[in-house]
């Protein structure tokens, strides 16, 4: 040791967070030494508290502003001159550790893994994840430096935000459970899901000395496996209401479908495999009779029998380009007859 750290040391020193960064919640202040002379002077600026740790214990928690006058067993000189034997270092150790009292405000958080539950209308399994933001302050500083600090030099946004995102997503999955909101649906509630969440993750933060003030779902995203599937399904549903708009099932439809894209090979219908007289033989199938013979037991026909929609499904073939113009005047002079 130089004589000029040996007489530095002796001082009393005045200790303050004299640059104080946003993003940072909790800060150690690095002293020459932390053999805080007696007398020493404290300054606490407005914004500010201060956790003063001697001793290896937490001896005051300062949150309010003002100069402070330290109280130590260090004496000039005389302690240091007193522990020869311990290479003139006195145990007497003194520690600031700075937080914000302000409010942290505008935190982005996003969930880093996928959220899962079950789709209530279209029956699957989806997956979303859910981004915002939120603001926190320090509620307990003595609770938060036993909890998360330690010997953490700085503790700033990044490490609050991974806090906070840790507690949310097992709330947000239990919610989303719970809830089930359909596909439309979950944008209509992220109001509602933002008050659940915040009075949850506010009950798990408290345990560790934070208060959150606000907490805030901006919006949900689906993954693209969940949006291709549901896209399959609403475009069958789509496709099944329009064949019950004309009279057809969907099975029909579908089979209206590849003679369609049969049509359009090279080749035509022959080119496909199929004979050029399979949009006959797609009618007949169509119009065939459920039961040839009526019945005491069955008076009435099938509602496929109808002749009203017989003509309507007939129609659909000729627009469809599956039947000839000839095909389809003969087969409806058939339908005809039987009114």
């Amino acid at each position: 040791m130089g004589i000029k750290s040996f007489f530095k040391r002796q001082l009393r020193t005045v200790i303050e967070w004299k640059v104080q960064d946003a993003s940072v919640l909790y800060h150690r202040i690095n002293t020459p030494t932390d053999e805080i002379k007696n007398a020493s002077k404290l300054i606490v600026s407005p914004g500010q508290g201060c956790l003063v740790v001697y001793d290896g214990k937490v001896m005051a928690v300062l949150s309010e502003p003002g100069t402070y006058e330290m109280q130590t067993d260090n004496h000039p000189f005389i302690t240091t001159l007193l522990n020869l034997v311990q290479n003139l270092e006195s145990e007497h150790k003194m520690r600031f550790y700075f937080y914000r009292s302000a409010e942290m405000v505008n935190i982005a958080w996003g969930t880093a893994s996928p959220v899962k539950y079950m789709e209530p209308v279209y029956k699957l399994p989806v997956t979303l994840g859910a981004y915002g933001n939120f603001s926190v302050r320090v509620g307990d500083a003595a609770v938060m430096f036993a909890n998360l600090i330690g010997n953490i030099t700085d503790y700033s946004a990044d490490n609050v935000r991974e806090v906070v995102t840790s507690r949310v997503i097992p709330q947000l999955s239990s919610f989303l459970a719970q809830k089930a909101y359909p596909y439309q649906e979950v944008d209509q509630h992220l109001a509602d899901m933002s008050a659940e969440l915040k009075e949850k993750t506010t009950e798990e933060l408290e345990k560790l000395g934070l208060t959150l003030t606000d907490f805030r779902i901006e919006a949900v995203t689906f993954d693209d496996d969940t949006m291709e599937r549901i896209g399959k399904i609403a475009e069958m549903t789509t496709e099944a209401r329009a064949a019950e708009e004309v009279g057809l099932d969907y099975e029909r439809v579908q089979k209206l479908g590849a003679l369609r894209d049969a049509a359009k090979n090279e080749g035509g219908l022959a080119g496909a495999g199929l004979q050029l007289g399979a949009g006959v033989q797609l009618a007949k199938d169509i119009f065939k009779q459920e039961g040839a013979t009526t019945t005491k037991d069955a008076p009435t026909a099938q509602p496929n029998n109808d002749p009203t929609n017989r003509l309507r499904e007939l129609k659909t073939l000729l627009d469809e380009n599956l039947i000839t113009t000839d095909e389809y005047n003969e087969k409806k002079q058939e339908i005809l007859k039987t009114l």
